[in-house]
Formats: C-alpha cells, structure tokens, sequence
C-alpha cells in the first residue's frame, strides 16, 4: 500500500505506526504535541514536449464547436491549472474580483482590440448565454418598442434562428432568403429588400450548417441603421472592419476559446436604450457599466479566450491567420472539385466558408457512413455533418493544422480509389 501511495503524483504520504507493532507500545502514553505526522510531495512528472503532446491525443478534431484549441495554448492551461502564475489558486477558483483574474481579464480585452483594431467607439463585453441569447438581446437593446421594424438576411439555420427570436422583440422582417437554394448562396447586396426604416440589418458572417461566408458585408439602408452580425463560427479567422458594424457578437466555442463565453462587441451609442422590458442579463449597459463584472462571469472560459488571442497575435496577428485558412481550405476545396463528381460541396464558390466545409459523396448515404467511420479509424473524428442536413461537414477553424487537412484529402483520394 505504502508503495502504491508514493507512486501518486502529489500524493500526501502519512506515516503510522506499523499494524505490526509489539502491544507494548501502545501502553507507551506520550504527550499530544509529541504525536508526528509528516508529508512528503512526490514530483509530477514534467509536460511532454509539444512534439510528443501532439502524438500522444492521436486523432484530428473536425467539430464544429466545441473544436479543436491550439496545443499550446492547451498545455499553457494544463500548466498553470493547479497554481495560477504563482497565486497558489486555479483561476477557477480565484475570485473574478481578484487582482489575478482582474489582470486576465484585461489583457484577454486588449489582446482582442489589438487583434481586430476594436475602435474607442466599441464596447467589448464578454457574456453568458451563447450566441443564441443574443438573438434576444440584440433588438432588446437596439429597438425603443417591438415595433421597430429590423430587417434579416436568412442565409441558413442560424440566422433563421435569429430572425424567428426577434419577431418577439421587433417587427422583424426577412429581407432576403436562400432557404428556397437549400442555403447554398449569398445575395448580391441589391437584392436585399430592406425597409428603409429599419432599426438594424443583421446577417450571419458565416453558416456553420451550410458553409456560406460572406466575403464583404452590405450597409444598411437606413443611413441611422445598424449593422448587426453573427460571426460565431469565422470570429477572429480574418481582419474585418469593426467600425463598419454596430454589433458583431460571437461564441467562443468555434475559433478562439471553450463554450461557456460569448463575446460581443458593441458600439457605445447605442447601449443605454434598451427596450424597458429587457432583462438585465441582457442589457448591454449592465455589463458596460460593470466591465463585464456584474455578475460572476465565465473565468476559465475568458482566460483560455485570452491565451488563444495571445496565440493568434504570436502567429503574426489576423492577415496571416487569414492567409493559412485560406491556404487550408483551397486544399480541400480543390480535392472536392477535382474528385470528378465522387464528393460534391453544393455552395456557390464565391462564398464558400473557409471555417466549415459541407460535402456529400455521389454514391449517397450508405458510403457516407462509411466514409466517415473509416476516417474516425484512422484519428479524423467529428466529420459528420449536421443532423438537419446530414452529409459530412469538415470545420477548420484557425486552430487545425494544415497537417489535419493534408490527411484528410489525402484519406479522401484513397476513399474513392477503393470504393470507385
């Protein structure tokens, strides 16, 4: 047992008398202070080198969220989980108006504004409640009644999901709909039908579901609009011009952190109106005004949100990180269309996502079952596509590395020439 004992990491060994110890011995009365108990912390052993770390988790995460998170970032976390930079406390036990958690906080805001150049004129607020409650809170803040007309471009499930929230809210209304083209395109911006009255138009950068992008964003037409914006699942994946936007709110869970956070990026003018029956927890001005402190907020999940900004400033900031997903998704794109048919990705190429690439196989869905388990065989997991389409989604967020792409074409042209 003692053997056993010592072989735990930061075991704390407490030695007693032997069970086998002469009777006598118990007749032997010794005053209570003179009663020893003495510790012995066994070493953890070091962290595996990153080359190794990288073998030993043996498959490819293409989950669309949660997803995969960069290795570095993931052994700086598991580094400092126990003993938070020398506080003796993880950060999640640390109080969120602690000097140490104060400090996080910050620098995950300024690393963030400094990756998106976030102007002065922009609030940045970190959240509870998924992307999901934000198709509440936006025309809770952004509309004086329910209404306030607001106007939606339905590019797929998700902003079909916000504009059915906002009916509740506003007089919402759907300004264009690919739901009629199974989501596989983008409007050009003339065929928006906005109402000119229109308190914000809201879109979603990027469907998750159905891997449509856009690659430039409309105005409103309404020159006192607001530009509204999902990006959940291509936040941080490029530059984008925040200024242009009034809000632009976005889950961690896709591209910069775990789930439990939602970062949302606010121009100050117009927080502070929101609509009287709004919740609290859903007013912008509540967490303005608190910054992002008024209620115990989600510490770890904004802490490893502030190692993977670090991360993506360390790879040269969001041109570069830009230029790899680009690089990243032409590979897979490139297998698709050059596979004669055998895999087919159904988006328009113009808007293609370079987060989520949806793709069936011509033979239909029996190989697809195949293709997916052969693929979770040899370390490819979460290839299957959304339950409401079904198919295979491969997501390549900023954290996958070029070197899980290239296995997967590389398993994908196998694939065929086996099952021809």
């Amino acid at each position: 047992m003692a053997a056993a004992d010592a072989a735990a990491p930061n075991s704390l060994l407490l030695h007693r008398p032997s069970p086998a110890a002469p009777k006598v011995a118990a007749a032997v009365r010794l005053p209570a202070r003179a009663a020893r108990i003495s510790c012995t912390a066994v070493a953890t052993p070091a962290p595996s080198s990153p080359a190794a770390a990288a073998t030993d988790r043996g498959v490819y995460n293409f989950a669309a969220g949660p997803a995969t998170l960069p290795l570095a970032v993931l052994q700086k976390a598991q580094a400092e989980l126990v003993d938070y930079r020398g506080s003796g406390m993880s950060i999640m036990e640390m109080s969120h108006r602690g000097k140490e958690f104060d400090a996080a906080i910050k620098k995950a805001e300024a690393d963030l504004r400094a990756l998106l150049a976030v102007p002065d004129t922009h609030e940045v607020l970190f959240l509870h409640g998924g992307a999901t409650t934000q198709f509440a809170a936006v025309p809770l803040n952004l509309c004086a009644s329910p209404s306030d007309p607001t106007d939606f471009v339905v590019s797929g499930s998700w902003s079909d999901k916000a504009f059915k929230e906002a009916k509740k809210f506003s007089a919402a209304s759907v300004a264009w709909s690919g739901k009629d083209g199974k989501y596989t395109s983008l409007p050009p911006f003339d065929a928006i039908k906005q109402n000119p009255e229109a308190r914000f138009l809201h879109i979603c950068s990027n469907e998750t579901i159905h891997g449509v992008e856009f690659k430039d964003y409309p105005e409103p037409n309404n020159k006192s609009g607001i530009l509204v914006a999902d990006m959940s699942s291509n936040f941080c994946s490029k530059p984008v011009d925040v200024s242009r936007f009034g809000v632009i709110y976005a889950g961690a869970q896709k591209n910069v952190g775990p789930s439990g956070v939602t970062i949302a990026i606010v121009r100050k003018d117009v927080i502070g109106n929101a609509q009287p029956i709004t919740p609290v927890m859903l007013d912008y001005k509540t967490h303005a005004d608190n910054a992002s402190l008024y209620n115990t907020p989600p510490c770890f999940a904004i802490y490893i949100c502030g190692l993977v900004f670090e991360d993506l400033l360390a790879q040269g900031g969001l041109a570069e990180v830009e230029k790899k997903n680009a690089h990243k998704a032409g590979i897979l794109y490139d297998t698709i269309d050059a596979s004669g048919g055998y895999y087919i990705c159904p988006v328009e190429k113009s808007v293609r996502s370079l987060m989520n690439v949806p793709f069936t196989l011509a033979k239909g869905g029996d190989f697809e079952k195949q293709f997916i388990a052969e693929a979770a065989k040899e370390g490819m997991v979460q290839l299957k596509g959304h339950r409401s389409v079904g198919g295979v989604r491969a997501s390549i967020y900023n954290a996958m590395p070029l070197a899980g792409v290239e296995k997967l074409v590389a398993f994908m042209k196998d694939f065929q020439g086996r099952n021809p």
